[in-house]
């Protein structure tokens, strides 16, 4: 990219801890005894494989493999299983999810009343939870799931029942979670980014969100043969600007007043100052030239590195 890329600009004196309720999230639970495989046919995440101490980060496509929705997902037990989503989208999602269950033996709800959801940082991070990102661990009633680090803090979504007590650890602004959500490059679809990208879009195959081998799913065909075929031509990159930016801005190449080249998928507040985003971007776009926010006269936006590698195009 021929864009100014700006130093990892980590803000002074940021918490290196914390705990954080996230009133943007909420539940869908899968109850039954073929929730798992219900799950099986439609996300592209392997359930049928999920175990106990396991999470997915996966998505819910269209026939067209346009992202509606995107979880972490992991059971409580073997027949129960929480789907963590954008709130916005869930009750959309639940609707889309319902029509497709059939004679599959699983009850869908919306449970975001039932379970409190709050995000660890660093030390609040339980030391017993493995290591390797989308593990789940049990703390008493509460399931706890490693994300991606950002800013090489370890982070870790904390579910369990509403009458349950919070999780230890210094309070943390939501803001501030939101803020390191779009450091970590693992981006969260909401409803202004509703059907807008395949998988490989936002890095999904990159970060554990899709499963290529096993069976079918809405949109599958589409989604693997954007990876097999070599045809991907957006990205998801990390940029900074110095103006508020909001999921579903368009982004523009100085090449071209007309066309976005991309759009905003999230985006948070920096707390030195500016604006982060995740944005989906042409790999055309991105790779020389200036790309500015809402219009092709709007601020410049510099790069970040991602904080993993992309895999290879198959």
């Amino acid at each position: 990219m021929s864009n100014s890329t700006m130093p990892n600009s980590t803000p002074q004196g940021l918490a290196t801890a914390g705990v954080a309720p996230l009133s943007h999230l909420g539940v869908i639970r899968v109850e039954g005894e073929e929730a798992a495989k219900f799950l099986q046919g439609q996300l592209t995440q392997d359930f049928a494989l999920l175990g106990l101490s396991e999470a997915r980060l996966a998505a819910f496509c269209s026939a067209k493999g346009r992202m509606q929705a995107s979880f972490v997902g992991f059971k409580r037990s073997h027949d129960e299983i929480l789907l963590v989503c954008s709130r916005d989208l869930l009750s959309a999602t639940l609707k889309r999810l319902s029509m497709f269950v059939l004679r599959a033996k699983a009850r869908l709800s919306d449970a975001s009343d039932a379970f409190a959801v709050f995000g660890l940082v660093g030390q609040a991070v339980p030391a017993a939870l493995p290591a390797p990102s989308w593990s789940q661990w049990r703390d008493g009633d509460a399931s706890v799931v490693r994300l991606y680090p950002a800013e090489g803090l370890a982070r870790a979504l904390w579910v369990a029942p509403a009458n349950s007590d919070a999780p230890q650890g210094e309070a943390m602004a939501e803001p501030l979670w939101q803020w390191l959500d779009v450091r970590s490059g693992v981006a969260t679809v909401s409803q202004p980014v509703f059907e807008a990208f395949v998988p490989q879009m936002l890095n999904y195959e990159s970060v554990g969100g899709v499963n290529f081998k096993k069976g079918c799913y809405p949109g599958q065909e589409v989604v693997a043969r954007s990876q097999f075929r070599g045809t991907l031509k957006r990205r998801a990159y990390l940029a900074h600007g110095p103006a508020p930016m909001a999921p579903g801005d368009e982004v523009f190449h100085e090449s071209d007043a007309e066309q976005p080249c991309g759009t905003v998928v999230q985006a948070a507040a920096n707390p030195a100052g500016g604006w982060d985003a995740i944005v989906s971007l042409q790999t055309s776009a991105a790779a020389q030239g200036t790309v500015r926010a809402g219009r092709a006269d709007g601020p410049a936006l510099q790069w970040l590195p991602l904080p993993y590698p992309l895999l290879d195009d198959i």
